[in-house]
């Protein structure tokens, strides 16, 4: 049975695993799914259309599925649905989606920290960081094992790749290639996210074949289209290489931090 306060609300109609644990003044609304393991803290509220997985510890203030702050959502039933594993701190704010039946993800294994807002629909990785009251829109889309520094701010519909490190306080207003380290207003390329490559294990050959390819896209004043010849023929393939081809290939209309250049020779 769940260890629920008989300060908190819980609507009868929403499931919660056996051992959830639900402290005073939470409140808990139908239409909920709440997974073995988790805690709900005082005073966050977990409202209609949630789905939260297992050991998920969702602290004071927090708000889970709030309505979408958006006015193209008539009402329709959506859903915020929530991996393993993730530590959801003070007054965190995630939207549902404004879509029927759509959903706003994240993954497992996550740090989203105090003040932290994410819009409607966007999809968050797994084993990423989020710092204090970063500012996430609608319809954005955060890799794996990504860290976005406190204050950042990432504008509606941009893709922030795997390994990224965004530094704090920066504007994110476009597509960001993965295993890159971002900084600045304007938003510019400030290096390969080296250290926590190195902490994933990756190889030093690894990491050097990486900033070979960065340094052809961000550093060599050519366009995207060359800088990808020479990104495949300069570079031995891997894993790592073909992930920056590819995501190059998908968003090269809309690379954060790229210099527009009218020639592709």
């Amino acid at each position: 049975m769940a260890k629920i306060s008989n300060l908190a609300y819980v609507d009868p109609t929403a499931h919660l695993a056996d051992d959830v644990v639900v402290d005073a003044f939470a409140y808990i609304e139908g239409n909920v799914e709440i997974g073995s393991g988790c805690r709900i803290h005082p005073h966050a509220s977990v409202l209609s259309g949630a789905r939260i997985g297992k050991n998920n510890e969702i602290f004071e203030g927090a708000i889970i599925a709030a309505t979408p702050q958006d006015f193209r959502w008539k009402g329709e039933e959506s859903f915020v649905v929530i991996g393993d594993n993730n530590k959801i701190r003070e007054q965190v704010i995630i939207n549902r989606s404004i879509h029927l039946n759509g959903k706003t993800e994240i993954g497992s294994n996550s740090f989203i920290m105090a003040q932290t807002h994410i819009g409607h629909d966007s999809v968050i990785g797994s084993h990423s960081v989020l710092g204090n009251a970063v500012k996430i829109a609608g319809d954005v889309k955060i890799g794996n094992k990504t860290i976005l520094s406190s204050h950042a701010l990432v504008h509606e519909k941009c893709h922030v790749g795997d390994w990224v490190l965004i530094k704090g306080g920066c504007r994110v207003n476009g597509h960001v290639p993965p295993f890159t380290v971002m900084a600045h207003n304007p938003i510019s390329y400030f290096g390969v996210n080296a250290f926590v490559l190195k902490r994933g294990k990756k190889s030093d050959e690894i990491i050097t074949d990486i900033a070979k390819c960065y340094r052809h896209l961000y550093l060599e004043g050519t366009s995207v289209f060359n800088a990808l010849r020479r990104i495949k023929q300069d570079v031995d393939p891997s894993p790592e290489r073909e992930l920056i081809i590819s995501f190059i290939n998908e968003h090269d209309q809309k690379l954060a931090a790229v210099p527009v250049i009218d020639t592709d020779y």
